[in-house]
């Protein structure tokens, strides 16, 4: 019924919508993604890319509905002309996953929403709670920043996945999920879950595994406001006079929280964090689990706007650009972007281009990249949800230069032999300047003694 539905969107839209499978559960069920997009099935160059992950318990259904719900709507919308939704499509590259644990979906489906219990279809066909299945980098980054002379120089991003998680009981489903968000430059996601109503963002680990300590990320101040975007524009959570779900007020906390101050886990937010350049937070849309089918039109209405705006428009704030080669003019991939005084860095997409969201303010950026001097700019970034264009031209060391022409079997060029010459001189006179202060200090050890 969901690959029926899905299809019936792309029949409606085609010109903005492709489907398309980024592994198997299991089972053998395709974990389906609707892409939309004024340009599917291509990374068109600045524009960003935006995730919805729904379903991961498979027993939490309303996420999966939400999503479906947000297909139709994005494509009914574009089609009547709605200025809103026709900029979304043409500015951001969307992606949505309805289904990424269909086996444990299958298993609470036919339950149905009053027999299914709290944990029927929670976990995959295997047992295995994929939020609980992502390799836990933050300890690695942190083990390493403790016993590193010096922690500024440890690797804050594009922590590589350990050896030994290749060897664990890794499902089918968390791989396929990993490959995805490996292969695209995501920017933004979020990943939707049911049973509680609050939005909780990184760090959901915590140092040395406590129960419950706020653990908060570099980007604190983004992610809560991402945060209480959703939560004050869902239909519930912004109602001061709603129920609590279980035991636990969350309006004491203006409906978000860190992570780990709730509950920790090594999962899926803190892995997009760490290993990929994209920001994610985790959406608790309702009490209820699954819901009568009646109850979807309201739970609909309660989180359309939500859905809109608090990460499909946030996608768009900060700072934005493309970095090149002065020379060729070509992108430079894998160029690292760093902002002074947050210490997350990024790094730029296959074509040179990146995008570092950040609160308004004024920030210097660093760019640099192997083979190249870096760049510095300042780069200031307003209170209109759209991005500062920050673009960076790197010029590439004298040595490096020398390395592609001699690889290339080409002459060097006289002005490439100038600036060579004058860096040989240069690090000769500071070895000379070095030499002769070692000699000078040794003299004087000489006659003191």
């Amino acid at each position: 019924e969901m690959r029926k539905l899905m299809k019936s969107v792309t029949e409606e839209c085609p010109d903005i919508t492709r489907i398309y499978t980024i592994g198997k559960s299991y089972t053998g069920l395709k974990l389906y993604v609707m892409e939309i997009s004024d340009n599917p099935g291509k990374h068109e160059l600045g524009e960003p890319e935006f995730r919805y992950v729904a379903g991961m318990h498979g027993n939490e259904a309303l996420g999966r509905e939400l999503v479906l719900n947000l297909m139709q709507y994005l494509c009914k919308e574009y089609k009547k002309g709605n200025q809103r939704v026709i900029r979304l499509v043409t500015e951001t590259r969307i992606h949505l996953l309805p289904s990424m644990n269909p086996d444990g979906h299958e298993v609470a489906y036919k339950k149905g929403s009053e027999l299914a219990g709290w944990a029927e279809g929670r976990y995959s066909y295997e047992g295995i709670d994929m939020n609980h299945n992502f390799p836990d980098l933050n300890n690695i980054m942190w083990d390493a920043q403790e016993t590193a002379a010096d922690p500024s120089k440890v690797s804050n991003h594009y922590i590589p996945i350990p050896e030994y998680y290749t060897q664990e009981d890794v499902a089918p489903e968390t791989r396929a999920v990993i490959s995805w968000m490996q292969d695209i430059p995501f920017v933004l996601s979020a990943n939707l879950h049911g049973g509680e109503l609050v939005v909780t963002y990184p760090f959901d680990c915590t140092r040395d595994w406590a129960p419950q300590e706020n653990t908060p990320t570099a980007d604190d101040a983004f992610f809560r406001w991402l945060a209480t975007v959703y939560a004050s524009t869902h239909l519930v959570l912004a109602n001061p006079d709603r129920r609590i779900c279980h035991y636990e007020d969350f309006q004491m906390h203006n409906n978000i929280i860190n992570g780990g101050a709730w509950h920790t886990v090594p999962g899926m937010n803190d892995f997009s964090y760490l290993h990929t350049n994209c920001l994610e937070v985790t959406v608790e849309l309702s009490c209820d689990k699954f819901p009568h089918a009646s109850e979807l039109p309201v739970e609909w209405e309660n989180n359309k706007e939500s859905l809109l705006v608090s990460s499909l428009t946030q996608v768009h704030r900060g700072i934005k650009g493309v970095i090149r080669d002065k020379s060729t003019k070509q992108g430079i991939e894998n160029a690292v972007v760093k902002v002074e005084d947050h210490d997350h860095d990024i790094r730029s997409a296959a074509d040179g281009d990146y995008w570092r969201l950040l609160n308004p303010g004024e920030y210097k950026v660093v760019v640099w990249a192997e083979g190249y001097f870096p760049s510095m700019r300042s780069c200031r970034v307003g209170l209109e949800p759209h991005p500062t264009i920050c673009d960076f031209a790197l010029t590439k060391t004298p040595i490096q230069r020398l390395k592609e022409l001699r690889a290339k079997g080409e002459k060097i060029p006289r002005d490439l032999q100038l600036r060579l010459r004058a860096l040989r001189m240069r690090k000769l006179r500071a070895s000379t300047k070095a030499i002769n202060r070692r000699r000078e200090s040794q003299a004087r050890r000489a006659r003191s003694s």
